[in-house]
């Protein structure tokens, strides 16, 4: 993919910019799904870490005051007027911005997707959080760190029909052998619903006397069969870990039902996701696809696959030492 900017060297060098912004400056928008939410917020931190650590960077957080596309494209039509450098969009439909982010690009404005993704033709890359096999090793290896001498395990999935859940469990699966002595005994499926997970996480322990870890790869899932735990009174015997939200998990940590879990961290989120749009509109004259290796900062670098996507990092780990950080951001 060829980028171009149609910002001439003239106008770079007078400063001739629509918002008489510093010619210096790049403006990267960080436009989030909605307003008003702690995951995005944590997320504009990020950006502004970057921003400060690149230097000569604004950032405009922004995005709309619901999780509607059409918000969404109002906000893009006004960063076009603006004619900002760079746009980092979380996006809330996967193809209803394609026609306007093509024509931010076709404006010479740098279009990246993160967290949610855009459709190939509306964006030059896209950050995924993590991917499917780093968080299939993640979840079992939280596991497998609290059983130095092995054990059972038993999975609470979401539905039977959940893709990406489904993938993550295949991945574990292919990672088991790196953890000796574990041993997967059984997984249901809670059908993300609060009440139905909490009795299957119930039923495993009864099912399983000598259960040892619940892993569950939902936030929802996740949070009822820590509950389940402590309510059957076994807090220390059966360590319940896999992908959850740390305002949801903090009462899971604090009482030892969990000794830790994993999600992406929005903070780190944001940082990488203002790192990738700064260098491909620093590099915009840059062919651009498979194979491009992009440098995130402190987060390393990242290599885009056959779509132009790439993933982050590891999932973030979340225990007794840094929940306080967290619980109050999302």
């Amino acid at each position: 993919m060829k980028l171009s900017r149609l910002m001439t060297s003239v106008a770079i060098a007078t400063g001739l910019f629509a918002n008489a912004a510093a010619a210096d400056d790049m403006r990267i928008a960080l436009v989030v799904k909605a307003l008003g939410i702690g995951f995005f917020e944590a997320a504009a931190k990020g950006a502004e870490e970057a921003a400060e650590e690149l230097g000569d960077v604004e950032i405009i957080y922004t995005g709309p005051t619901d999780t509607t596309a059409e918000g969404q494209i109002e906000v893009i039509n006004s960063l076009i007027a603006q004619r900002v450098d760079a746009i980092a969009i979380s996006a809330n439909d996967t193809d209803a911005l394609v026609p306007t982010l093509k024509k931010a690009m076709q404006r010479g404005i740098t279009v990246i997707s993160w967290d949610s993704g855009v459709a190939e033709d509306g964006r030059m890359a896209h950050l995924n959080p993590s991917s499917n096999e780093l968080i299939g090793n993640m979840i079992i290896k939280l596991a497998a760190d609290e059983l130095p001498d092995g054990g059972e395990v038993a999975v609470l999935s979401a539905t039977t029909t959940s893709t990406n859940q489904n993938i993550w469990i295949e991945e574990m699966t292919k990672v088991l052998p790196d953890y000796p002595g574990i041993e997967v005994v059984g997984t249901v499926y809670g059908d993300d619903l609060a009440d139905k997970s909490y009795r299957e996480a119930t039923g495993l322990m009864q099912s399983y006397p000598e259960l040892d870890a619940i892993i569950a790869p939902t936030s929802v899932g996740i949070v009822a069969a820590a509950q389940a735990v402590v309510d059957a009174g076994k807090v220390g015997e059966v360590n319940v870990t896999g992908l959850g939200l740390p305002s949801e998990m903090a009462g899971a940590i604090e009482s030892g039902a969990s000794k830790s879990f994993a999600i992406w961290n929005p903070i780190d989120l944001g940082y990488s996701a203002t790192m990738m749009a700064h260098f491909l509109a620093a590099n915009a004259d840059a062919e651009v696809g498979e194979g491009t290796v992009i440098p995130i900062g402190r987060m390393g670098e990242v290599t885009l696959d056959e779509t132009g996507a790439a993933a982050m990092a590891d999932p973030f780990v979340y225990d007794e030492s840094n929940i306080d950080d967290f619980k109050d951001i999302f």
